[in-house]
């Protein structure tokens, strides 16, 4: 197909798709005249995977230009390959030195060891959840995570990991990671915010029947 018919396809603009293929994202196609090449379906997976990437998972285009190296260096296994999706879908947290950071890390590392996790030491979620267990203690919240992660656990184990087509095309077991990973995590959440509302409700005898939304939030629930 002509790159007139891959943007009609894809639904990505001509002049897009010319941006990929200058930065490297999406793969050149196949030269027919000095102006003119055809492209195929593995230029159609390959443009939904980096939508996936930029539009749901939020990447900026250096992480996704990781990815996509993954992707095609097809001497890493699709573990190494999936976990360069994961490790750029997450914040990159900078540790904080001292006591309070190592007790909390060495409880992260415990909890992944009794749990049976392989997990590498250097996984970026490590510092996140670390991070996270900090901020509990400060705030007088119990840091223990054993229920969460049992939870995540099963999401991921009898839900999520379904999801991804580990025989099929690379691109498509990356983006089928993304989408699952950002999406499933979206509707965990919204469901965890509807189960507080109902608990709440259950235990203080009811809440009025319209909750006002603050003004400052947005519909995607970030500050306006």
């Amino acid at each position: 197909m002509r790159v007139s018919e891959l943007s009609v396809e894809s639904g990505v603009a001509i002049a897009t798709i010319k941006y990929y293929l200058r930065e490297g994202l999406l793969h050149q196609g196949r030269q027919l005249a000095a102006t003119r090449a055809e492209y195929d379906d593995s230029h159609l997976r390959r443009l939904r995977l980096i939508r996936a990437l930029l539009e749901v998972g939020r990447l900026p285009v250096a992480a996704i230009k990781q990815v996509i190296e993954a992707v095609e260096d097809e001497s890493l296994s699709v573990h190494h390959m999936l976990g360069t999706a994961q490790y750029a879908l997450g914040p990159t947290i900078e540790p904080e030195p001292g006591e309070e950071w190592d007790a909390a890390r060495g409880q992260v590392d415990l909890l992944i060891e009794e749990l049976g996790w392989d997990v590498a030491a250097t996984a970026p979620a490590r510092d996140e959840l670390t991070q996270t267990v900090i901020r509990l203690g400060q705030l007088g919240l119990s840091s223990d995570l054993t229920v969460y992660a049992q939870t995540a656990q099963r999401l991921v184990t009898e839900v999520e990991m379904d999801t991804v087509p580990f025989d099929g095309p690379r691109e498509a077991a990356v983006e089928a990671l993304v989408l699952g990973t950002v999406l499933y995590g979206r509707a965990f959440d919204a469901l965890r915010r509807l189960a507080h509302e109902s608990e709440s409700a259950r235990r203080v005898g009811g809440v009025p029947e319209n909750p006002s939304v603050p003004e400052n939030v947005d519909g995607s629930g970030q500050p306006g």
